[in-house]
């Protein structure tokens, strides 16, 4: 698989609004009929709810004509139904009407833009972006699409080359905002939403005509396919899931429910006290709003994995403290309900009721629904890979444990499958010989509240995607840790938690969710959604350009030398 990436995205939040006479002054040559009318068909607004809901259908503002060399090639922003603006005839072949998205920094927090914006940085007025940054060939064509002119400033518009070029020009330069064919994303850009639209991710329009921006562009490979929102498929990756002591006591003797941990929406800190138990600064928090977020996001995804960090044996002790788990299977519906699919049983807990128990944990699963792997009755059944279905591709999935070796599945012991090379080797290609077009690598490794790998945990990694995996989603740290990006294929070396009671630090308190959106075996967009657990036990997204830095800063900071996004 080669990677091309971008995903979920976040919803921008509120913003202070410019006034639209002094942009279009300051842009003297950008039209002022489109802006007004998108200000109206678009609601007004670059802050739409961070729910995962289905794209919206509202149209926004058409552009103007082309100026410039490219006049010829008509270029059109509306909505749904939207005509194309007649075009000069052109030979067969040489233009098309084609998707176009922005992006910009894969680092940057921000997630939405819109019309405004794109005035804004023309301008000059911009608080976010220093420049617009376009395909030379296609410059003059997008900003006829956008109702706009090449600025008088002459600085406001870089240009590149081609997308390849344009995306390492974004990689060094987190002040830019782009535009390129929907086809040509990667995995080093992040893409935006359009107003209330989105291309990528669980959230996105249902085909490429519910899309509002198209411009009449030069071929640049006559057939190839376009990408096509209505044949993408989500996955979405969550970290360690607990359901005994501090989340036990939530659901059960609190009276929240099962689903409880799966209904948050967004929240925020407002301040930070002293101290925990464990000499750590605490977040003060508020709900946002917009409750079931997080369901909808796992619900909306094809596939949506985590880790289940214990066994839920038929036999069950609620423990108070310590670090011996056990989980009541009836609190397994609160995942099945949420439509979590596949939970990774390789990790240092899966024995804590033995062997018997890893046993009555799988059979508690399926008995729910939920597909498992990385543990079984003996060693094959641990390295045999779960083999899922989305939209036609066979997404496979090895769980492993690297911490627990004592819990090692052998020819004839129960117990979890334990990582090596040579395990990669054999069972990544058992998987492909078993139909598998994707192959995704799920450990549980490294070392917990430590968000920077080791080297053998990196040799490690490398090892397993050199041996044919598509990329590695980590768990066991706590910590939200370091991404890398080897050979084009990415690792995640560890989410943090996702529903777990540890909130005797801020960083225990929060994760990343992931959610990866694929056309077809590529990946085309990822989306790291920053999270912080509420009442020690429920996941709420927090905004990345608010109080989701501080995770979000986390995973940038330990990913130095390893991630050139």
């Amino acid at each position: 698989m080669s990677v091309r990436t971008n995903g979920y995205r976040p919803r921008r939040s509120p913003d202070r609004r410019r006034p639209l006479a002094p942009l279009v002054l300051g842009v003297l040559l950008v039209v002022a009929i489109p802006l007004a009318a998108y200000a109206v068909m678009s609601g007004g607004t670059r802050n739409p709810l961070p729910t995962a809901s289905a794209g919206a259908s509202a149209a926004t503002g058409s552009g103007g004509s082309p100026t410039g060399p490219a006049a010829t090639a008509s270029a059109v922003v509306g909505g749904p139904g939207t005509p194309s603006a007649p075009s000069t005839p052109q030979p067969p072949g040489t233009f098309g009407r084609r998707a176009i998205v922005p992006i910009t920094n894969f680092r940057a927090p921000h997630s939405v833009s819109d019309l405004e914006e794109v005035a804004e940085v023309l301008a000059g007025t911009s608080s976010r972006y220093d420049a617009l940054r376009l395909v030379a060939d296609e410059a003059d064509s997008i900003l006829a699409a956008l109702g706009m002119a090449r600025p008088t400033d002459p600085s406001r518009l870089a240009t590149a080359t081609d997308a390849a070029t344009l995306a390492t020009d974004l990689a060094a330069n987190r002040r830019q905002l782009a535009f390129v064919r929907a086809d040509e994303v990667g995995p080093s850009v992040r893409v935006l939403a359009w107003g209330r639209h989105s291309l990528f991710g669980g959230d996105r329009v249902a085909t490429l005509g519910d899309w509002p921006l198209h411009a009449e562009l030069p071929d640049r490979a006559p057939g190839a396919t376009p990408y096509d929102p209505a044949a993408a498929w989500t996955l979405v990756a969550g970290g360690d899931i607990l359901l005994d002591r501090g989340v036990y006591k939530t659901i059960k003797l609190d009276g929240k429910g099962v689903d409880f941990p799966f209904d948050g929406g967004t929240a925020e800190i407002t301040s930070r006290y002293c101290c925990s138990s464990m000499g750590w600064d605490l977040p003060r928090t508020q709900r946002t709003g917009n409750e079931g977020a997080v369901r909808s996001l796992i619900e909306g995804a094809d596939i949506s994995i985590a880790n289940f960090e214990n066994p839920a044996p038929d036999r069950f002790t609620f423990h108070t403290r310590d670090t011996t788990f056990t989980a009541d299977p009836a609190l397994i519906a609160g995942l099945a309900n949420a439509g979590i699919d596949w939970v990774s049983l390789a990790n240092n807990h899966i024995r804590d009721a033995g062997g018997q128990g890893v046993l009555e944990t799988i059979e508690n699963l399926e008995a729910r629904g939920l597909r498992h792997g990385g543990a079984g009755e003996n060693a094959a059944a641990a390295h045999t890979a779960t083999i899922l279905d989305a939209g036609g591709v066979q997404v496979g999935i090895l769980g492993y444990d690297a911490i627990a070796a004592g819990s090692a599945a052998g020819p004839d012991r129960i117990g979890s499958a334990q990582l090596s090379a040579a395990a990669c080797r054999t069972d990544i290609a058992a998987a492909r010989s078993r139909g598998a077009d994707v192959v995704i690598v799920f450990p549980h490794w490294g070392a917990e509240y430590d968000p920077t790998p080791f080297d053998g945990q990196q040799e490690l990694a490398r090892a397993c995607l050199d041996a044919g995996a598509d990329m590695i989603i980590g768990n066991h740290a706590h910590w939200a840790g370091a991404i890398e990006v080897h050979d084009g294929k990415p690792i995640w070396y560890a989410l943090g938690n996702f529903v777990f009671d540890q909130v005797w630090s801020e960083p225990t308190m929060e994760g990343i969710t992931l959610e990866l959106t694929f056309s077809g075996t590529e990946l085309r967009q990822i989306r790291m959604r920053p999270h912080i657990i509420l009442d020690r036990a429920q996941p709420n997204f927090m905004d990345a350009n608010g109080s989701g830095k501080v995770v979000m800063g986390q995973v940038f900071g330990a990913s130095d030398g390893l991630l050139d996004w």
